[in-house]
């Protein structure tokens, strides 16, 4: 039975286009500047860094966006050479946020976004069954922010994080021919974001932002095993093949430190280091109320080593402004991944990866039109966890579009 329930991220991203199950993709002029943060020119800085809707330069503020993710990773068994790919829809991340200026050193805002969530799907009869055939997930973020201007060019910033979200996923049990599915649609959790934003001349934006954990919490959780009805009683099920369960899962903290520097009135460049807390996701416990997968000592917990690190990550960005309405813009960024290749897990395949960015932004007055697109190039990677039983050689790419606009109202 052990092996029936080896898994990770109950409630964590399922994407290869982050260093672990972060989505970044709260921003679509950030995603054409590879995710900077460091740029205060519309309500969109909200999520990145509370702080930088002081120097928006408008009273009110709106901005929205959604994107396209495309992901694929294919897994080859190094031994026998069968290989099997996912065929994962198209993930759409998005975003909303919204900036007030109430005084002239008090802003207030909203940030809404969805910074976890898609869809892996395997077939459903290839080798790693038993882990995984399908996991899909949705969670999203809801940040109320204020800032405070403490001086002309400096301000500081708050903001709490209520998160919600859902997880659906399907395994295989093949010792009882049959598959199991974990479900919660109301796992929550709660955290705080906060940060300084610096302007000290006209030329330079410093960004300092932290965002903490947010502990997901399912409580609720439903386990369906499609089994022969026999075994129901045999490994505490109730009448419908389905036992409760709960988990908890650390969505870990976030450093930002970012900086942009206008060369030019038209030229300017932007870099971030991201530094990610990891290594509090360690483990994975779920606790069941019946059914007896668990160890000796207390056979309705099962935990589950994890092994993450702490990793981080680098961004670079430029913008160029051809014009009043034409701005282009490029960049490049690296993604660590969170665990090693001895730790690897096809339910958040993760992967060491570089990344390319570009877009354009248009501007119609108070109007901004923004779009973008970026490519990654993730290392493959060759690994055999032996907790799970699992050893192979794993590639993934992945591809991203976005359209966001903005409106400033002076």
């Amino acid at each position: 039975m052990k092996k029936v329930l080896i898994s990770t991220a109950l409630l964590a991203g399922v994407l290869t286009y982050a260093g672990g199950f972060r989505v970044s993709l709260q921003g679509v002029k950030q995603l054409a500047m590879a995710h900077t943060s460091a740029h205060a020119e519309d309500a969109s800085v909200a999520f990145f860094n509370p702080a930088g809707i002081s120097f928006i330069p408008a009273r009110l503020s709106v901005a929205a966006g959604g994107f396209g993710a495309m992901s694929k990773v294919t897994y080859q068994n190094t031994s026998t050479l069968q290989s099997y790919e996912t065929d994962n829809p198209i993930g759409t991340p998005l975003y909303a946020a919204v900036a007030y200026r109430v005084l002239d050193n008090l802003s207030v805002g909203f940030s809404f976004a969805t910074p976890f969530g898609s869809t892996v799907q395997w077939p459903e009869d290839w080798s790693g069954r038993e882990i995984v055939q399908k996991m899909s997930l949705k969670a999203m973020y809801f940040q109320p922010v204020v800032s405070v201007k403490l001086a002309p060019w400096a301000s500081l910033g708050a903001s709490y994080i209520y998160a919600t979200g859902s997880v659906d996923w399907d395994k295989a049990v093949t010792g009882f021919n049959g598959t199991l599915n974990i479900n919660d649609e109301k796992a929550k959790g709660h955290g705080f974001g906060m940060g300084f934003y610096f302007q000290p001349d006209q030329k330079w934006d410093v960004t300092v932002a932290y965002r903490s954990p947010v502990n997901m919490k399912a409580e609720n959780g439903k386990a369906t095993f499609d089994v022969s009805p026999a075994l129901y009683p045999l490994i505490g099920l109730d009448a419908g093949g389905q036992d409760n369960f709960t988990a908890t899962l650390p969505l870990v903290e976030e450093f930002t430190i970012g900086a942009t520097y206008k060369v030019t009135p038209n030229w300017k460049i932007s870099a971030d280091m991201n530094y990610n807390g990891w290594e509090k996701y360690d483990k994975l416990t779920l606790d069941f109320e019946n059914a007896p997968v668990g160890n000796q000592t207390d056979p309705t917990i099962l935990t589950t080593p994890k092994n993450f690190h702490n990793t981080k990550n680098f961004r670079v960005g430029t913008e160029y402004k051809f014009n009043t309405m034409v701005a282009g813009r490029l960049g490049w960024y690296y993604d660590e991944s969170p665990y090693e290749d001895k730790d690897f897990i096809p339910e958040t395949p993760s992967f060491d990866a570089h990344a390319i960015t570009g877009g354009v932004g248009l501007k119609f007055g108070s109007l901004g039109v923004d779009l973008a697109a970026a490519k990654t190039f993730p290392k493959s990677r060759t690994f055999n966890n032996k907790y799970s039983n699992f050893a192979g050689q794993a590639k993934a790419t992945s591809f991203y579009f976005g359209l966001g606009v903005n409106y400033n109202f002076n």
